[in-house]
């Protein structure tokens, strides 16, 4: 094996500043990320695999996307002060594993392990290859050895003290490709691809993948995909074949207190719900929970980074935080075979989230934010857009109560969709307990009627209901329905959907926080804009090419730079500028706004509907002054049309069928871009002054707004006006295009019509975007009339479509306040 020897050696970027006193002054923020702790690397991707507090610092390690030999992400090691230092022994690829070693007094975090006093050693990828994804404690030797799996299923055991590893399983990538060839000596241990989670007790190693190395998998979200298995040491076992992540018990990142008995947790999901196993007295129990975000779905497992359960509270009062799909939930560290409450939704992030940690009674999460490669993430909403010029990512600083104060806890999820059901057998357990508003959207798809009972944990049937073949109905539970999971069955075989919609109090108003003060209004005609763009080649700065616009015309500033110190700076860059003018303008058509709504169609033809702001945004729209999508989280897209911000998934995770709204505003917004962990926004009013998130050049012809993308929910709750049809000529029979519904309160619903007689609507829903339409309401409306209708605050669903039984002209009006 080479020598692994102690290195003295380190490359310091300190970042402090001092104050006028001379004393160290803390380096500037946006929102709690400092510019300056910008992270970047020459991949495609750079994300944040782990943070770790460690002898008294914090340590950190980045990942390239697919490096299993090595890359130019660093090794990180970060002071109090905030000063931060690039350790020399950085070898790169892409690491995501953390492991405290008691015995040893060891972290080992990526390819290194570091001792009580801060010395690292590394163990090269020549001795032990692969994308690091995960440590376990040894079966049998746990004071002297620890295991790594890596994302292509090779597994070593590794020498605490002496580093030297032993092969267990060799890892599947050759010359930086995963092996498919089946005459290959070196074959799948396991289905599925993409490890990521790894963690040992109660006799066995448990391994979770997340993904399917097939072009399907890229292609679609539904199916079979990932897998959770275990090691007894000699053998692997299937233990089910869905996606998971992370795989963690009570003890966390040092490994469970009592191995042989401490329950161990599994994270995952399919496309109905979130999963969560747990290991306890030789068998696994699931469990399920709805989803606030559909960003993270796709078979392939690429959208979903490292989701973690971790404690961060103290020794003496654990606090369990868990991150999956884009929820952050209270997790109870007393989660066990004997008792499974208290798990509970906290509220919605948009941030991608690699690894999180309290450290300084702060907490601090990694994240993964510019990936210059932007993968599968590809629209004609964005046009020709390239991705960020070169990939980077921040860490981001916050108060420990934090999870609790930004979205709304609306989530939904599935039990059943189109699925066979057998008589009078349970499905899995379904999250019941955390929500003030719930209903549920059932649907017997069978050939005859048939009675399904819902029942709680601790016993109490709190729904029957007689269904004929091809009916729907929604169901409502109140408050005196107790219990923390519900479960379903039916008293005959059937076919059946069974999707839970919760809706969460959202107690913002529509009044805009102080910070985006200096944004200028839509209905302003001068307006201080530009496109902008995150430079590549090591530059490490953000090009702008400032414009002044007045009504929908604009006229070019001149080009600037935001540099590390945000600070704007003109520059003289024509090449640069000439490249964002080319590359970044924002294209022509992206949706299109009629009389009735918003139309956007997608890359498959799916045509979809969308609230209506403030009117001035349609001019702006169609002249292409506004960016409507681009991507500002790893694999995901932003996308601000009309006046609402909306979370955007891949295609490849179902797209605008899965849209959500998160916040409305009436700002004329130019452009957007992250830009070292922040989110920068063009589009201020000229009179802006310089503040604590605004940035106005010099000249004062350029000005940005910096913060975090999760500073829109700040904005103000989601409203919006509009309509499938508006005097639109209907078709007998013939559906309406989807229009949005869900995440709205306040939510009025208007039908007319100009037919000589009275005319039928059928109001469908669909509970989340998958296809699946239910009838809602039916109402007769006479000639004359408008039938006003208030949905309720039970009723939840994603998307509403409207059919007449007759051809007329009708308008079909939906106003949220």
């Amino acid at each position: 094996m080479q020598k692994l020897s102690f290195s003295i050696l380190f490359l310091g970027l300190f970042i402090n500043m001092r104050d006028a006193a001379g004393q160290m002054a803390a380096p500037r923020n946006f929102s709690g990320v400092y510019p300056k702790l910008a992270m970047y690397n020459k991949e495609g991707e750079c994300g944040t695999g782990a943070v770790v507090p460690w002898a008294g610092n914090l340590w950190v390690i980045t990942y390239g996307p697919h490096l299993p030999y090595g890359s130019s992400d660093k090794l990180y090691e970060i002071n109090p002060q905030l000063q931060q230092t690039v350790r020399s022994e950085s070898i790169g690829g892409t690491p995501a594993n953390r492991m405290i070693h008691p015995e040893s007094k060891q972290l080992f975090i990526g390819p290194y392990a570091i001792d009580d006093k801060g010395q690292v050693r590394t163990i090269p990828y020549t001795e032990m290859q692969g994308r690091h994804t995960g440590n376990a404690r040894h079966l049998t030797d746990p004071s002297g050895k620890i295991y790594y799996g890596t994302m292509e299923e090779g597994f070593y055991e590794v020498d605490v003290h002496t580093l030297e590893p032993k092969q267990l399983y060799p890892d599947r990538n050759k010359n930086g490709k995963v092996i498919t060839d089946p005459t290959s000596p070196v074959k799948d241990l396991l289905p599925g691809a993409h490890g990521k989670g790894l963690y040992s007790g109660q006799g066995v190693m448990i391994y979770s993948n997340n993904g399917e190395p097939t072009k399907e998998a890229e292609k679609k979200y539904d199916i079979q995909s990932g897998v959770l298995a275990e090691w007894d040491g000699k053998d692997w076992k299937v233990v089910r074949r869905n996606q998971f992540v992370e795989v963690t018990g009570p003890g966390g990142i040092n490994g469970n207190a009592n191995p042989a008995t401490d329950p161990i947790w599994a994270t995952g999901w399919d496309h109905k719900s979130v999963l969560l196993g747990l290991r306890q007295n030789g068998g696994w129990q699931f469990f399920r929970l709805p989803k606030a975000s559909h960003s993270y779905d796709g078979a392939h497992g690429w959208n979903t980074e490292w989701p973690r359960i971790r404690n961060v509270g103290t020794n003496s009062q654990p606090d369990y935080l868990m991150t999956m799909h884009g929820m952050f939930w209270r997790f109870p560290g007393t989660f066990s075979a004997d008792n499974t409450v208290g798990i509970r939704p906290r509220s919605a992030y948009l941030r991608v989230v690699g690894d999180f940690t309290r450290w300084n009674d702060q907490l601090v999460f990694g994240c993964d934010d510019s990936a210059q490669k932007e993968f599968l993430n590809k629209r004609k909403a964005k046009g020709n857009i390239e991705g960020p010029g070169q990939s980077n990512s921040n860490l981001w600083f916050t108060s420990l109560q934090l999870p609790d104060q930004l979205g709304p806890v609306t989530a939904e999820g599935a039990v059943w969709i189109r699925e066979d059901v057998k008589a009078n057998e349970y499905s899995e357990p379904f999250l019941f307990a955390g929500w003030p508003v719930r209903s549920a959207w059932l649907q017997n798809n069978g050939r005859e009627a048939a009675t399904f009972t819902f029942e709680t944990d601790n016993g109490e049937v709190v729904k029957t209901l007689n269904l004929p073949a091809g009916k729907a109905a929604q169901l409502e539970f109140d408050n005196t329905a107790k219990g923390e999971w519900i479960k379903a069955k039916s008293n005959k075989a059937t076919n059946a959907t069974l999707h839970f919609s919760y809706k969460g109090k959202d107690a913002r108003n529509t009044q805009p926080a102080a910070l985006f003060n200096g944004l200028a209004k839509v209905t302003s005609a001068k307006v201080n804009g530009g496109l902008i763009y995150g430079l590549g080649n090591d530059r490490r700065t953000m090009g702008m090419n400032a414009l002044s616009y007045n009504g929908a015309q604009s006229t070019e500033n001149g080009y600037y730079e935001l540099t590390d110190d945000m600070e704007l700076v003109k520059r003289t860059d024509d090449t640069t500028s000439a490249f964002i003018r080319d590359r970044f303008a924002i294209p022509k058509n992206a949706v299109t706004v009629d009389a009735a709504s918003v139309l956007v169609i997608d890359d498959a033809g799916r045509r979809w509907r969308l609230p209506m702001g403030n009117d001035a945004f349609t001019p702006l729209t169609h002249n292409a002054a506004l960016r409507v999508c681009r991507e500002v989280a790893t694999e995901r897209d932003l996308f601000n049309c009309h006046g609402t911000f909306y979370e955007l998934p891949a295609e490849n995770a179902d797209g605008y069928a899965k849209i959500r709204p998160v916040a409305s505003h009436n700002y004329r917004i130019n452009d957007y871009a992250s830009y070292r962990g922040l989110l920068v926004l063009t589009g201020l009013d000229p009179n802006a002054k310089a503040g604590e998130h605004i940035i106005v050049s010099n000249d004062k012809k350029a000005a940005v707004w910096a913060g975090v993308i999760d500073d829109l929910w700040k904005l103000g709750k989601p409203t919006g006006r509009g309509g499938p049809w508006k005097n639109s000529a209907v078709k007998a029979g013939v559906a309406s295009d989807p229009y949005l519904v869900g995440f709205y309160d306040q939510r009025n619903l208007a039908l007319s019509h100009t037919a000589a007689g009275a005319v039928t609507f059928t109001i469908e829903a669909d509970p989340v975007g998958t296809g699946v339409w239910m009838p809602y309401l039916e109402v007769k409306v006479a000639p004359g009339q408008t039938y006003q209708h208030t949905l309720p605050a039970g009723f939840e669903a994603r998307w509403v479509r409207v059919k007449a039984d007759k051809d007329c002209t009708a308008t079909c009006w939906l106003t949220y306040k």
